[in-house]
């Protein structure tokens, strides 16, 4: 009698993947263990033994200690690849935690101080026109400033980025003897502080040319300021595309113009609109170019192209000086409508980015699926 042995033996156990992120009761009691020791052995040490003070230099040091401690108990129990893997994580995600917490606490923070403000719809709806100093927290509002930091930073984007972006685009796709002068220039502007873009328009464009101080004017100004931030992060984005790319454009008869347009451009889609968000950020909080080229108004102006115009930081700037304490928090509550504009603004730029490189956004899945469908209808049709 013969025994199949094939029918004898087990089967084999199906693969199944392994989840990289997977949290395990280990790894939890690990971290909870490392932070809960740090915290006794810091507390010991920095308030019963040395002669330390201060909450930051607590933070500070229970922070080092929870990742000495954290690596020593991981290596108790994993291997070496694998206590790197769990240390760089655990210090990742604490820093970006901390990033976190501390903008949550400034925004928090601005919005505790000026919510005797912010509550009130009018504050949003009107200018300081009919404000004096002994007006109550209802009369005035930031209406003006709002009006004037979207018209200078929405024209400071459309003088810089196309500049920026091409800029970029030379440096890192044509070069030649030029592009070390262009960079050197790109770096210089970069170390500037931002006051002396506004010295710059201020002595150029309305001392020399008779410009007026406008919002216009400051778009300049803070135009002048975002350019370098938007081509060295463009030239950066533009340098990591893969080089495949360029070859199988090449390949396919494309010049080195329509390989850019239609190749590196649209990959670097994402990229560039970071790189546009780190020039707004950058050119939407700035105080003295605006001072010296916009001058300061309590009134609404919608035209950037004459009369004084109020920003933001400006008005901010101006209100926290004064000694009444209503004025401080009008203070407070523009800053944070600044952060609202701020936010609004990076949303909208991070959906006209787009997706990530290589991902389809939802219109081009729609159009591949509406294609397949009809090629699938071509094919079941009778002939």
């Amino acid at each position: 009698m013969t025994v199949d042995t094939e029918a004898a033996a087990p089967a084999a156990a199906p693969d199944r993947p392994l989840r990289l992120r997977r949290v395990t009761t280990e790894g939890a009691l690990t971290l909870i263990g490392a932070a809960a020791g740090a915290l006794g052995l810091v507390w010991v040490l920095y308030e019963r033994v040395l002669p330390f003070t201060g909450a930051i230099g607590f933070w500070l040091c229970w922070y080092g200690t929870f990742l000495v401690l954290y690596a020593a108990m991981a290596a108790l129990q994993w291997d070496k690849l694998t206590v790197r893997d769990r240390v760089a994580a655990v210090a990742l995600w604490t820093g970006g935690l901390l990033a976190t917490a501390i903008v949550i606490d400034q925004v928090a923070y601005t919005l505790v101080r000026g919510f005797a403000v912010v509550r009130h719809v009018g504050f949003f709806r009107q200018d300081m026109a009919n404000e004096g100093p002994l007006s109550a927290q209802t009369v005035g509002g930031v209406r003006h400033a709002i009006i004037g930091t979207l018209e200078q930073i929405t024209l400071a984007t459309i003088i810089a980025v196309p500049l920026g972006i091409m800029a970029a685009v030379f440096l890192a796709e044509v070069g030649g003897r030029m592009s070390r002068p262009v960079r050197t220039i790109v770096d210089a502007m970069t170390a500037l502080p931002d006051i002396i873009s506004g010295l710059f328009i201020l002595a150029f464009a309305i001392l020399t040319l008779g410009m007026p101080r406008s919002g216009l004017a400051a778009s300049l100004a803070l135009a002048v300021t975002m350019l370098p931030i938007v081509t060295r992060a463009s030239e950066a984005v533009l340098r990591i595309v893969p080089g495949t790319l360029r070859e199988a454009s090449y390949a396919l008869g494309g010049s080195q113009w329509r390989t850019v347009l239609n190749v590196v451009l649209p990959t670097a889609r994402s990229g560039l609109s970071t790189a546009v968000v780190l020039a707004m950020a950058r050119g939407i909080g700035e105080t003295a170019p605006v001072l010296l080229t916009a001058g300061y108004s309590r009134v609404t102006n919608v035209d950037p192209l004459h009369n004084w115009q109020t920003s933001l930081p400006l008005y901010i700037f101006y209100e926290i000086q004064l000694p009444q304490n209503t004025e401080k928090v009008r203070a407070f509550g523009a800053g944070f409508a600044l952060v609202i504009v701020v936010l609004i603004l990076f949303f909208i730029a991070r959906r006209l980015g787009g997706v990530a490189p290589g991902e389809l956004t939802r219109r081009q899945r729609r159009e591949i699926a509406r294609e397949g469908a009809r090629a699938t209808a071509r094919e079941g049709a009778p002939s």
